[in-house]
């Protein structure tokens, strides 16, 4: 499989950052982050540990300092790679005395699929020293040119494009590039497998997995939804407190994220977040949805909601500090899909599936412009239109692919 370029490449470059600091790249599992990583050591003499291996991580588990050891017994070395270091996060002192001692004589670059064991653990997280990013699955500010919150892209070539229709029903997962179509589905299932084995029974994160199980798919299922914690828990069989802290699971590994209330005192809103998984393929899976063409003639309008708040929530996040994503839904009743807040200006963009969009689609939007003139000025309906339409004076109606 050929690579890729991603956005995130820049933040690791060992060239450019002075002076060095360590790169604690985390994300879920498949979404590229050894892959990324082993690019950005290529030209460099690397001593790499890969933590998912039992008796690898064994070792370094059992004979504390080896690490160390290893590391001033060679004099070839110039990077470190660890991947998963949450595995054995007590590396991470060997690895800031290393740096300590002399910053600029390795470059550490550092994996991690879940933070929950990091903090369960209480683990040094390098402060002051380290350089910390989440990696998402493909977007398609990786295969194509954006206009709303877009991202600088490394030169380098890019992910193929694909149909609407595709991102919708397999998601956009890095590893699909360098398979056949008829194997999507089966890397899906298995991803979920995997992810409930390794990541949560395996780690012992929660202790009732029948009620864990049973909340993934009903997660999944009201995915994007405002989460009803009270009525989701009576589903489930669980205390309130208990399903909070599985959904904190899903953060922790990278696998969900939370979508909260838009903040403002002039108006009342509703508080409930949204919830939203990081691919809508493997999302599709552990709701025990069919990946076919059934599930867009039933769904597609919810569907697509998701996909573009997955895309802009991951925007966000690398764009940096000031950049978010929240819901509005005032308790009168006027609502917008998302709000866009960016340092210098409020976004609101409502999401639609339609290819015809109309005037009234964007009323919402200004709804919220209205409310807030001091800090939104402009907003988008996202839809399937085949060109740019201007709705209102304020308004924009954006197809899916220039989003």
């Amino acid at each position: 499989m050929p690579y890729f370029q991603r956005i995130l490449a820049d933040k690791f470059n060992p060239v450019r950052d002075r002076p060095k600091k360590i790169g604690l790249l985390f994300g879920a599992r498949q979404t590229g982050k050894t892959t990324l990583l082993r690019e950005l050591t290529q030209s460099f003499n690397c001593f790499n540990l890969n933590l998912q291996d039992r008796r690898l991580r064994r070792r370094y588990e059992t004979d504390e300092g080896l690490l160390l050891r290893e590391l001033q017994g060679r004099t070839d070395i110039d990077a470190v790679f660890i991947d998963e270091i949450q595995k054995v996060p007590a590396l991470l002192d060997d690895i800031q005395l290393l740096y300590d001692e002399d910053p600029e004589r390795y470059l550490f670059l550092l994996t991690g699929s879940s933070a929950r064991q990091l903090r369960r653990g209480s683990a040094n997280l390098l402060p002051g020293r380290s350089h910390q990013h989440i990696l998402s699955p493909t977007l398609q500010a990786e295969q194509r040119p954006t206009s709303l919150l877009p991202l600088d892209m490394p030169t380098g070539p890019t992910f193929p494009r694909r149909s609407l229709e595709s991102y919708l029903l397999h998601g956009n997962l890095p590893g699909f590039y360098g398979e056949e179509l008829s194997s999507w589905q089966q890397t899906l299932e298995t991803y979920v497998d995997l992810y409930i084995e390794n990541e949560i029974r395996q780690e012992n994160i929660v202790r009732d997995m029948g009620a864990f199980a049973r909340f993934l798919r009903l997660a999944a299922l009201e995915a994007g939804q405002a989460v009803n914690y009270a009525k989701m828990a009576d589903a489930i069989g669980v205390a309130v407190n208990t399903l909070r802290n599985f959904y904190q699971v899903l953060e922790d590994t990278f696998i969900g994220m939370r979508i909260g209330p838009f903040a403002t005192g002039r108006k009342k809103v509703m508080t409930a977040p949204r919830f939203l998984f990081f691919d809508i393929g493997v999302r599709h899976v552990l709701a025990g949805l069919p990946a076919s063409e059934s599930l867009l003639s039933m769904d597609a309008g919810h569907i697509f909601e998701q996909w573009v708040m997955t895309e802009l929530y991951y925007r966000c996040l690398y764009l940096g500090r000031g950049f978010g994503l929240s819901t509005w839904r005032t308790r009168a009743g006027a609502e917008g899909d998302i709000i866009v807040e960016t340092p210098d200006e409020l976004i609101p963009v409502e999401i639609k599936w339609s290819d015809r969009p109309r005037p009234t689609d964007g009323r919402h939007v200004e709804k919220f412009i209205s409310l807030h003139e001091d800090r939104s000025h402009r907003g988008f309906v996202v839809c399937r239109a085949p060109q740019r339409q201007q709705l209102s004076a304020r308004v924009t109606a954006l197809p899916w692919d220039e989003l």
